[in-house]
């Protein structure tokens, strides 16, 4: 049996042992909700059992918890530069065991395991059984919603990699314009500029696995404010980002019909 109730006095609990105060620490204490909350948006659209809803809202609660050691010691987000945060969330759940204040049985642990662990892997890794691979879907669908959300509501500077202070200055290059294209989810590692990395985010779209994480993006309008408040002054550049909104929304069409 779950305990919702009890998961989240855990989460809160273990999260106010880092410091609260340190907007990067806060930032993912809200995303950590709102990901559960779109979780359990998508498993009840896919008329998932009330026990399954609770599972996917689980996981979305917990699939970041590593996030907090993984900042306290390397004062980044950054796996490549750091540890992988989906296993360190593992780790934290399943090393001593404190997956059992709220959930009461092993029932579910092979799922919570592989969802979390899978959550920010390039792929789902093969094998899965049809149950943990529909939740490993579900919280990757509900985690990369959120990623709109959060670059809308921050400053467009705190998720850059180059370090631009003015993102709207940034070029976007023409092999990256010709990759988003191909309708791929695209490596971050590819870009040239901070606009490349405006456009992998954009381009998260492409990783989506259900209908209602499309209806969501759709109805809140995400890409399209997104390249507003992006606002590039580059001529091209503004042109470019114009397209791909345009191929973006015509993919999400496409893809809901």
């Amino acid at each position: 049996m779950i305990d919702l109730i009890k998961a989240k006095q855990y989460f809160k609990e273990y999260s106010s042992k880092f410091d609260l105060k340190e907007p990067r620490i806060a930032l993912k204490v809200v995303h950590m909700y709102h990901v559960a909350e779109e979780a359990r948006r998508i498993a009840k659209s896919l008329n998932l059992s009330e026990e399954e809803q609770d599972l996917a809202e689980l996981i979305g609660l917990l699939h970041d918890i590593g996030r907090f050691e993984q900042w306290k010691w390397y004062g980044t987000y950054s796996d490549k530069l750091s540890i992988d945060h989906g296993q360190k969330s593992v780790e934290v759940l399943f090393g001593d065991k404190e997956i059992r204040n709220f959930v009461e049985d092993e029932k579910y642990d092979t799922i919570l395991y592989k969802a979390i662990n899978n959550h920010n892997k390039w792929e789902i890794e093969k094998g899965l059984s049809e149950q943990e691979t529909l939740h490993c879907k579900i919280v990757r669908d509900a985690d990369n919603l959120d990623i709109f959300r959060v670059c809308l509501e921050s400053k467009t500077e705190e998720y850059t990699h180059f370090g631009s202070k003015n993102v709207s200055q940034e070029i976007l290059s023409p092999a990256f314009f010709e990759d988003f294209k191909k309708e791929e989810v695209m490596l971050y590692s590819k870009a040239k500029t901070d606009m490349d990395i405006m456009v992998a985010i954009i381009a998260h779209i492409y990783a989506i696995s259900f209908d209602e994480t499309l209806k969501i993006i759709k109805e809140k309008n995400y890409i399209r404010k997104f390249v507003e408040k992006i606002n590039p002054q580059d001529f091209y550049t503004r042109e470019k980002l114009n397209e791909i909104a345009d191929i973006a929304m015509n993919y999400i069409n496409r893809k809901r019909n």
